[in-house]
């Protein structure tokens, strides 16, 4: 069991309907909406209109807007805080519009790119009035294979990325994450993690240059902003230090042809013997194959009693008989066999790995239709000694308790191991065996149903306390957590902040303050995880 929640995160988590309802229904609202639209109207280049990219509560297409890239449910009820606009940028002069607004205005800037924050930090807000900059239409994906490096946008999702990619190359891919509709902008800064780290390493180990727009309105790239700044935003989160227009990534090679494999195991099925044998195995195989196992309770074939079932799924940057030979030798515990082994492009192994059927066409990565939607909560957690068979089964037996949670297992070793922890702000690096990642999704709406979730969560992740690190307990930013600390962004701002701040970005948070402190002294480009400044 973990420790209880200040009363302050539960609040922020449970009670935010409450803290905003009355704020979002005054007179006042309406002011600021009429205010804040002049002001950007007025701010903005003639020649690049400004007027269709706001949307206030008046607009009819306000809520739709809103609501398109919200992915979490949690964060889209009709009492949940609402911008007092959103501006769907089309210009970089929008974008330094904005800003300058925002600051005469001294109203709160939120940033989405995607959506996929798992706490809705891009899109929802302590503070009151905020608005939201969207940077949906910011979208290019600009691939040159001679190069072999591309400038993508911050509003492109990973889809279209790797759409983008393929199109003009049968071997050439990019290493970030699984789900195509995860927006750039938040992905890449974040870290982005994905099945080819073991091989490339992060989203962020392969970039080379960015676009931003800082808190004065200047438009820099790596050159003009420093290695200081273009450091912090690979990995430190984009939005404490400016906005994100756009990132120069190196691609990298894959073959034309790739194998991939799913592969479930129960307890009736020895699932406690082959996930032992994975903790053994996964970080120190050939570095072109990375497994995932994945969790959770089914009911068992024999007994019909509730069981663990570990999932196994894989991307072999290779064919199909170099890993059957590799398999046999390394991990029989497996049993892989040939018929298991699909062959298929690497832009179409996007796709399986996001549960499409085979042959889907490749085109349905340019979709931004989500298939589906739910509440949900997630945590994250690494993993530096193996757990033994005896631990794994006490692990299992508390899944069966609490049902619903997922654990999914993302190995390390190959480039993971290979690049120094203050390379970027990402410190996790050698050391870790693999991350964990705690996933909770429900359909029932309301408060009751968030709260008894959420503690389902809580309760797996304090139960694993014993077996991950320590002093911290590290964290992934790209698995945004609330649990771990919320900024108010008060006069406590940054010991607030160095409490997640901490588990993150471990011995690499102090410069990402003193850069933070560097380029944005005001705090303007502030959310409830941002970076601090340093204390006056």
């Amino acid at each position: 069991m973990g420790t209880p929640l200040p009363n302050s995160k539960t609040l922020f988590l449970f009670s935010l309907r409450v803290l905003f309802t009355a704020s979002f229904s005054s007179p006042s609202t309406a002011f600021a909406n009429e205010a804040l639209s002049q002001c950007l109207i007025s701010h903005s280049q003639a020649s690049q209109p400004i007027t269709s990219a706001i949307y206030t509560p008046a607009n009819s297409s306000y809520s739709t807007v809103l609501q398109s890239y919200i992915r979490n449910l949690r964060f889209n009820t009709s009492d949940t805080p609402k911008p007092t606009l959103i501006l769907t940028a089309l210009h970089e002069s929008h974008v330094q519009a904005a800003i300058v607004c925002a600051r005469k205005l001294l109203v709160q800037m939120k940033i989405r790119s995607g959506g996929h924050d798992f706490e809705g930090i891009s899109y929802v807000s302590i503070s009151s009035p905020f608005f939201i900059l969207d940077m949906v239409n910011f979208r290019s994906v600009d691939v040159d294979i001679e190069t072999e490096t591309a400038w993508v946008q911050a509003g492109a999702i990973l889809g279209e990325v790797y759409y983008g990619i393929a199109a003009k190359s049968k071997v050439h891919g990019f290493p970030a994450g699984v789900c195509p509709m995860v927006g750039i902008g938040g992905h890449f800064s974040g870290g982005g993690y994905g099945n080819m780290m073991r091989k490339y390493g992060l989203s962020i180990d392969n970039i080379v240059d960015a676009c931003i727009i800082n808190v004065k309105g200047e438009i820099l790239d790596r050159k003009s902003m420093g290695e200081d700044l273009f450091w912090a935003i690979r990995g430190g989160g984009g939005a404490s230090f400016g906005v994100i227009i756009s990132y120069k990534v190196n691609l990298v090679r894959v073959p034309e042809r790739v194998t991939v494999f799913r592969i479930q195991r129960t307890g009736e099925q020895n699932a406690t013997e082959v996930v032992y044998k994975w903790e053994q195995v996964a970080h120190k195989l050939h570095e072109d194959l990375f497994i995932r196992p994945v969790m959770d309770v089914v009911a068992g074939e024999n007994s019909g009693e509730k069981t663990v079932r570990a999932k196994f799924i894989a991307l072999f940057l290779g064919d199909a008989q170099r890993l059957l030979s590799m398999m046999s030798e390394r991990f029989p515990e497996l049993a892989l066999q040939s018929s298991d082994c699909i062959e298929m492009s690497w832009v179409e192994s996007t796709l399986y790995w996001t549960n499409f059927s085979i042959g889907t066409p490749v085109d349905t990565l340019l979709s931004r239709t989500p298939r589906g939607l739910t509440h949900l909560k997630r945590k994250s957690d690494y993993v530096e000694q193996i757990m033994s068979k005896d631990e794994l089964r006490l692990l299992w037996k508390r899944m069966i308790e609490l049902e619903r949670p997922i654990l999914t297992f993302n190995p390390y070793g190959g480039k993971m191991g290979e690049i120094p922890a203050t390379k970027t702000p990402f410190p996790h690096r050698a050391g870790n065996l693999w991350k964990v990642q705690y996933a909770t999704n429900w359909h029932e709406d309301g408060d009751k149903a968030a709260r008894h979730n959420i503690e389902l969560t809580r309760k797996l992740y304090g139960y694993m306390t014993p077996f991950v690190s320590k002093n911290p307990r590290a964290a992934f930013l790209n698995y945004r957590d609330l649990d771990l600390g919320v900024n108010h962004n008060g006069d406590e701002s940054y010991e607030e902040g160095k409490v997640y701040g901490v588990k993150y970005f471990k011995g690499n948070f102090n410069r990402l303050v003193k850069i933070k402190t560097k380029v944005d002294p005001g705090n303007f480009f502030r959310n409830e995880q941002s970076i601090p400044v340093l204390p006056r």
